[in-house]
């Protein structure tokens, strides 16, 4: 009877016997693991980032924008038909349950200069509360006070684009800027938030709602706004939010039941979760291209082992006859299969940590190497081996020690 540690001894020796077809049966296994681990940290680096810009751009938003206006029955687009004002924006915060912070929103794009410096961005003319509500902070100098907005003064902060485009290396606070014919006292800065896509969050200038109203864009409808910006308490509140500003809205606007509404809203927290889910399936799909290989891998195993118990048939026989059972033929290429399988991964885990922090390096790709997926990929190397690994091993307990012996 031979015990467990002298057929994990021979499996081992006969592993170092063939060191070169060990390491090329394992190398399956290698890519396979090193593959997985590479394709996750990739999309949970991206699920990361995702989550990252969408909490830069502001979290449990509802996006309120005016009517669509229609010529010669052609759409011209959301927000083109002005029904918002700003008392829409003041009964929302009153009236509408789960709202935290509210802020009007006038915008269009407009030619800024600074010397003979110019820069085409967006301007947006807000209340104070939008940094708040976007997550933009101040770098420099000071935000809107209610008198700016009272008073209409011509005063800006600038995206850090913008700070780049027309200043460089000059600090602009306390310089005047035009935007279009208007002339604005740089009072702050804002902290980069980089870039969302293709929409560069720093290029814009804000400026106060009443400058913007009546000294910059203008309107045929006094008090009038494209768009309310609302951020909910929570993102429970925002589906409440929701329901509380439509009724608002309606009620204000005198619309009947059979009415459509003349405004649209648009909860973030919806395309957020779409997002979430998108980047999620990215990644499993990855993963599960990735896993393929590791079943590649696990076939390699299979064949050389096939390839093994062939030509060790003799030795198999010689075994049996001094005194090894079936079950200790079995354990020793089980072994064997499992430990070149776990091997592998160990090595395809460091191999694929390596170069998943090599890619994020060179292309400052956003990675996120974590432990489940480092366990998971090894832990599925260790059943690859025991899975590939058992139909040789029992084809080699099933040898008949006379035949063995006669092999040649």
């Amino acid at each position: 009877m031979i015990d467990f540690k002298s057929t994990l001894n021979i499996a081992l020796n006969s592993l170092k016997v063939n060191k070169m077809r060990s390491a090329l049966t394992s190398l399956g296994i290698i890519i396979g693991v090193a593959a997985v681990i590479i394709m996750l940290a990739i999309g949970a680096g991206a699920n990361k980032q995702v989550q990252a810009n969408m909490e830069s751009m502001g979290s449990n938003l509802l996006t309120i924008r005016s009517a669509t206006a229609k010529t010669g029955g052609v759409s011209m687009g959301s927000g083109t038909k002005p029904t918002l004002s700003v008392k829409d924006a003041e009964a929302i915060k009153k009236q509408a349950r789960g709202v935290e912070a509210v802020s009007s929103i006038l915008n269009s794009t407009s030619q800024v200069m600074y010397g003979n410096q110019n820069w085409q961005t967006s301007v947006y003319g807000v209340n104070s509360s939008y940094l708040y509500i976007k997550n933009y902070e101040i770098n420099l100098g000071r935000s809107f006070t209610k008198d700016d907005d009272n008073n209409a003064a011509k005063v800006a902060l600038i995206g850090s684009t913008i700070e780049t485009e027309l200043f460089g290396d000059i600090n602009p606070l306390g310089k005047t800027i035009r935007v279009g014919n208007v002339p604005f006292k740089v009072i702050g800065t804002l902290k980069s938030k980089g870039q969302m896509g293709p929409m560069d969050q720093d290029d814009l200038i804000l400026i106060p709602l009443a400058t913007a109203q009546r000294k910059v864009f203008g309107t045929d409808f006094p008090g009038s706004v494209k768009q309310i910006l609302v951020k909910a308490k929570s993102l429970e509140d925002s589906t409440i939010a929701e329901q509380d500003i439509q009724e608002v809205l309606r009620r204000r606007h005198a619309l009947g039941k059979l009415q459509e509404n003349d405004f649209d809203i648009r909860n973030s927290a919806e395309f957020q979760e779409k997002m979430k889910s998108t980047v999620k399936t990215f990644a499993i799909l990855l993963a599960s291209i990735a896993s393929v290989s590791l079943v590649v891998g696990g076939i390699g195993i299979m064949n050389i082992m096939l390839v093994s118990v062939t030509e060790r048939t003799k030795e198999i026989g010689i075994r049996m006859a001094i005194g090894a059972r079936a079950k200790d033929i079995r354990s020793q290429f089980l072994i064997e299969a499992l430990v070149l399988s776990m091997l592998g991964g160990l090595i395809g885990v460091i191999i694929g940590i390596l170069i998943s922090l090599i890619i994020g390096g060179v292309f400052h790709t956003a990675i996120e190497i974590t432990l489940p997926p480092i366990l998971l990929s090894f832990g599925f190397s260790g059943l690859v081996g025991i899975g590939f690994g058992y139909y040789p091993a029992y084809k080699a307990s099933l040898l008949n020690p006379i035949d063995a012996l006669r092999y040649e």
